[in-house]
């Protein structure tokens, strides 16, 4: 789960489109337990390349293979669109960008869509290359899902499975439910429609035109809603498993090259081809094939100058903090370089033999002298490599936003380690995520928090939105699973995962920032999520630890995984005393009980060490 959240990071993994309007993607979730199974059954690294690049066109010996492949080509699928796009053929050469930026920044390490509208400034690849692999992506279709309307002006199909898995939330339908549905949205398309006509009349006031306006809104989602529904379901009503996508399109074609990258613009044609630089196999693309195949295949070729380059610096990176080519997605010439270039094609070498085994090259690099090394300042190190470019030391690095969360869940014991099925966001459908969306729920009762009397552990999953008037994200409110598992809506990211550095995820994020800004701290302060972890731990340590001295030391071996010291215990104590002479009064000035006093101080002494720059970074 952990590796796998470290690639979809550079897949730009996302569960809505985001830009103006972030419409939800309610199937996203199968790429993402695709990943995860992936890195977890160690399939080897070409082949799992292959399959996201043109899993459609690989052969299978079984319809749970079949669908594997499908799923796996959501790579080029996932990433943000401008579904308000008006202009077709704008909208189709701005996915195409989309799709050559990820596919060659993540494989590659290197940025071909730099060349979109000319030359590329750095790197000797030509506009000509670009437009070259446009081609192929022009002869593919994409599914993404959703339906036309006056919000979403870009829609696509999606794609059917070969298996009986649908989402979770997708229920059956009679004939008869089906009918009234179909006769509901039909009623409510002439509504709209009406709705629509109305609005374009001249208004006797602002506020009627307002009204006017809101109506033909709520009118048309709940057209699309009705439609969503229909949608899941085939013509006898059993839900259909539905995936996002690319499939080849009938007639691959060649893209001509736009000048200056303007659609109304287009010059010579170009055949469909890859990065001229790099083919050194000089691989050719048949005429009758869009060319992802081929482009697959000649990407994870053994003899490729730069895809297994590129994986291990990604391995080594994410093991030691920083890569042997610190900036993972820019081996061109205006990268920093290779600091050990030897050492780089090693591992690139050991990992083709190894038969493209990520597990292999981890084990390997996890198990060296370099791995071991310790992150203790040392003067006359510090002194000959201040920025330790050549890994004298290991680097302190502060936990990212997933471990920060699971790691309190691990202590208090609230973590769910199962995977969930399904995904939060593939329950609302396919909708706008936002307050103008059926998706807008209120805040629960209960969970906007009382500092004076912590409130208990929330239940249930509550709204998967951002609750506007108190600006608490409820994606993450009460739910237990690892935070691999949370949703990912591009405008609207858990609180827990947004405040410590998340990947932003429209875009290619190979190396997350590391910052420490008073958000961070204002959040273990302050936070719902956190005060409910404090409690939980409280509460663990009362039932696992009856004497106070047991009950510091539990602490500490829970939220640091190490026995406090002497100095630490004393401080503890104090900090206890001092809250047993506090007034005592709870909510509305009513006294405390004793056994209350004494929960709360531990709760807060929990929350105290859960706040710690020692729980958040690691040595």
């Amino acid at each position: 789960e952990r590796w796998a959240r470290h690639w979809l990071d550079v897949a730009r993994y996302a569960e809505s489109a985001g830009k103006e309007v972030d419409l939800s993607f309610p199937n996203a979730w199968r790429y993402r337990d695709y990943v995860i199974d992936a890195f977890n059954n160690d399939k080897p690294y070409d082949e799992f390349i292959r399959e996201q690049i043109a899993g459609d066109l690989l052969p299978a010996k079984t319809n749970e293979e079949w669908a594997e492949h499908l799923i796996a080509t959501g790579f080029l699928a996932l990433g943000p669109k401008a579904l308000i796009e008006q202009n077709p053929r704008q909208f189709q050469a701005d996915l195409i960008d989309e799709q050559i930026d990820v596919t060659t920044r993540v494989v590659m390490g290197v940025s071909v869509s730099c060349a979109r509208c000319h030359d590329h400034k750095f790197d000797p690849i030509p506009q000509t290359d670009y437009y070259a692999l446009a081609g192929i992506f022009q002869s593919t279709d994409t599914f993404y899902g959703g339906v036309r309307n006056q919000r979403v002006r870009q829609s696509a199909n999606l794609i059917i499975l070969p298996i009986d898995n649908p989402n979770p939330s997708d229920k059956p339908m009679t004939k008869e439910t089906i009918a009234n549905l179909r006769k509901q949205r039909d009623d409510l398309e002439q509504q709209a429609q009406e709705a629509r006509r109305a609005a374009r009349q001249p208004q006797s006031s602002g506020t009627d035109s307002r009204r006017k306006l809101a109506n033909q809104f709520v009118l048309g989602q709940q057209v699309t809603q009705l439609t969503n529904q229909l949608n899941s379901v085939d013509e006898n009503g059993k839900p259909l498993t539905l995936c996002m996508g690319v499939q080849s399109a009938d007639r691959p074609r060649n893209a001509r090259v736009l000048v200056r990258g303007e659609i109304d613009q287009p010059a010579q044609e170009v055949p469909r081809g890859f990065v001229t630089v790099l083919n050194t196999s000089q691989s050719e693309i048949s005429a009758t094939s869009s060319g992802r195949l081929e482009l697959a295949q000649w990407m994870t070729n053994p003899e490729h100058p730069l895809t297994a380059r590129v994986m291990v610096n990604r391995i080594w990176q994410h093991l030691l903090g920083s890569g042997i080519v610190r900036e993972p997605e820019n081996f061109g010439a205006s990268g920093p370089g290779p600091t050990h270039a030897e050492l780089l094609d090693y591992l690139a070498v050991r990992f083709v033999e190894s038969g493209w085994s990520v597990k292999s090259i981890v084990r390997e690099i996890a198990t060296s002298h370099v791995y071991r090394l310790s992150s203790e300042f040392d003067k006359v190190r510090f002194e000959k490599d201040p920025d330790n470019l050549y890994f004298a030391r290991a680097n302190a690095r502060r936990m990212d936003a997933e471990s920060i969360r699971d790691a309190m869940l691990a202590a208090s014991g609230q973590l769910d380690t199962k995977r969930p099925e399904g995904s939060m966001i593939s329950r609302f459908g396919s909708t706008l995520i936002g307050p103008n969306g059926p998706a807008m729920l209120p805040l629960a009762a209960g969970t906007e928090g009382d500092r004076s009397r912590r409130p208990s552990a929330m239940n249930g999953i509550i709204a998967a939105v951002r609750n506007r008037q108190s600006g608490v994200s409820l994606f993450d409110s009460s739910v237990y699973y690892r935070s691999v598992y949370l949703p990912v809506a591009r405008n609207l990211l858990p609180r827990s995962l947004e405040v410590f550095d998340f990947a932003e995820p429209s875009m290619v994020i190979g190396q997350r920032e590391s910052s420490n800004t008073p958000a961070q701290a204002l959040y273990m302060m302050n936070n719902p999520f956190v005060i409910e972890q404090s409690d939980a731990l409280a509460r663990r340590i009362l039932k696992e630890a009856v004497k106070p001295v047991d009950r510091i030391s539990l602490a500490f071996q829970l939220v640091y995984n190490r026995p406090p010291t002497d100095e630490e215990i004393k401080a503890s104590q104090v900090f206890f005393r001092s809250a047993d002479t506090t007034p005592a009064s709870g909510k509305n000035n009513s006294p405390r009980s004793v056994n209350e006093q004494k929960f709360i101080a531990l709760s807060e002494f929990c929350q105290a060490l859960f706040a710690s720059a020692e729980f958040r970074y690691l040595n």
